[in-house]
């Protein structure tokens, strides 16, 4: 579990600046999921550790319409779905069943392989409603990418929730560690995630190890983070440059709270070679791990 936590001195530090912002692409996935994606991209194709964003939605479906992303397979990294609105169910290959509901996380390693769908519940198709929701991967080292597959699930009502003093900001916890609050994921490398509410004149500062990867993604109004003080508009990805400390303020042109993701983690430092679900260090690892799915070595879903 990461180690990144909220400073609550007055010390000097080097505020992390504001390195390069990504705006994220609309695109569809699976069956006709809408989605934003700040990584990969043409211009950024990862955030060492993380191997991708997605925000899917929000999007309103009609009874009947619902789409999600049918059996597919996965080897060499971890998969994180975070629910914010609606709910879909999980199953996969080595006969894991569970349905995600609003606010709950699925934290699944997919190591050497797993194939998995994630499909809207039969309540939900029946009813429609709003899917809102984040997929993000995560790397494995290479002496994970083996690893036996399986996933932690946390229930919305157990994933710590921590207030600043001044009630101006509010963290849920999934990993790392916020207001002295620690998440309750356990993580193979060094991961930090976590969701803000950063209401009006909202501000905060992180102490960050020197050596992790930071990003803070915005998918809810703005917020204002750096040195020089530099805003953050929804959907936009801000990658930031080395130091040992976080700003996080609210944009005092916008009225409303701001939401953002806080991505943080010590990067592997790894080859990578990836290509659709699998990633791994070699592109012989790659053409091994086709061969393997096609051949049914990663298993199939069980369904009565």
């Amino acid at each position: 579990m990461s180690d990144l936590a909220i400073s609550t001195g007055t010390g000097e530090r080097a505020a992390r600046p504001v390195a390069q912002i990504v705006t994220a692409h609309r695109q569809t996935e699976g069956e006709g999921l809408p989605i934003r994606r700040p990584f990969p991209t043409n211009g950024l194709a990862d955030v060492d550790p993380f191997l991708m964003l997605d925000e899917v939605g929000p999007v309103d479906w009609a009874p009947g319409t619902a789409m999600g992303a049918p059996d597919h397979p996965h080897r060499g990294f971890e998969t994180i779905s975070y629910i914010l609105s609606g709910e879909k169910l999980h199953e996969d290959s080595s006969g894991g069943v569970q349905k995600l509901q609003s606010g709950d996380v699925q934290w699944m390693t997919a190591g050497a392989g797993i194939v998995h769908s994630e499909m809207p519940t039969k309540e939900f198709q029946e009813r429609g409603g709003r899917i809102h929701s984040f997929q993000i991967w995560v790397n494995l080292p290479a002496a994970d990418k083996w690893a036996a597959p399986g996933y932690q699930f946390a229930a919305a009502d157990r994933i710590p929730v921590a207030t600043s003093d001044d009630g101006f900001n509010t963290a849920k916890i999934i990993a790392g560690t916020a207001f002295g609050v620690d998440g309750i994921v356990e993580t193979r490398t060094p991961v930090v995630l976590q969701d803000w509410t950063v209401e009006p004149e909202g501000t905060a500062e992180l102490t960050v190890p020197a050596d992790h990867t930071v990003a803070l993604y915005v998918f809810q109004g703005s917020v204002v983070t750096g040195p020089d003080a530099r805003t953050v508009e929804d959907g936009e990805l801000a990658i930031l440059g080395d130091g040992d400390s976080v700003t996080i303020s609210s944009n005092k042109n916008d009225p409303e709270p701001a939401r953002l993701l806080i991505l943080g983690g010590r990067p592997i430092g790894e080859p990578i070679s990836r290509y659709g679900p699998f990633v791994m260090n070699t592109k012989d690892e790659i053409v091994q791990a086709f061969h393997d799915y096609q051949s049914g070595r990663m298993g199939v879903i069980p369904r009565s």
